[in-house]
């Protein structure tokens, strides 16, 4: 991947005009609210863009300019979400991977009536999941590492502080406790 690609889809943390922490999104999009003037670069990385006639410095942080009310969010049922809620982490052998080393597994198999929903989809490694077939986790002698719930402001925060861990532009604005356990 060219650095320049690699650049655009950095993670940018996103704050309400409150800096509140509201989202996650790429370089690329955070660039474009900010030359758009919807919003402003709170921290920036030391790499810039460049355009013809112009350098931007990447953003790590931007702050929205006018305060969005935030409605209670629910995020879409997908792969995606049920990866990063796991934190690409097999639910059974705790072995972590990236996308394309997990798969999607119905804790309740849908041979057995199992639906396809936040509480009954976990990521799961393919020798995991080849192990548990068409069973339940009891039936294959396999325990789940925490039990699947949906995508939530919690979890969405607290997978914006494991990200601060090596953003740490971020930490301030996250209430980040460090390794002594006390806020940064």
């Amino acid at each position: 991947m060219p650095v320049t690609h690699k650049r655009l889809h950095q993670p940018v943390l996103v704050l309400n005009a409150s800096y509140e922490p509201i989202n996650i999104c790429a370089a690329r999009r955070a660039l474009v609210l900010v030359l758009k003037g919807v919003a402003c670069a709170e921290e920036t990385l030391p790499q810039t863009l460049h355009a013809a006639r112009s350098a931007f410095p990447v953003p790590s942080v931007i702050r929205l300019l006018e305060y969005r009310r935030i409605p209670h969010q629910t995020r879409a049922l997908s792969r995606k979400n049920i990866m990063m809620r796991d934190r690409y982490q097999c639910q059974y052998c705790h072995r972590a991977g990236s996308a394309g080393d997990l798969t999607l597994d119905h804790v309740i198999p849908r041979s057995r009536g199992g639906e396809t929903t936040w509480e009954n989809l976990v990521a799961c490694c393919h020798g995991c999941n080849n192990r548990k077939g068409c069973r339940t986790p009891d039936e294959a002698g396999m325990k789940l590492n925490r039990p699947p719930r949906p995508f939530s402001m919690h979890t969405s925060r607290h997978l914006m502080r494991l990200l601060a861990k090596t953003e740490e532009p971020w930490k301030k604005y996250l209430f980040y406790a460090g390794p002594d356990g006390l806020a940064n």
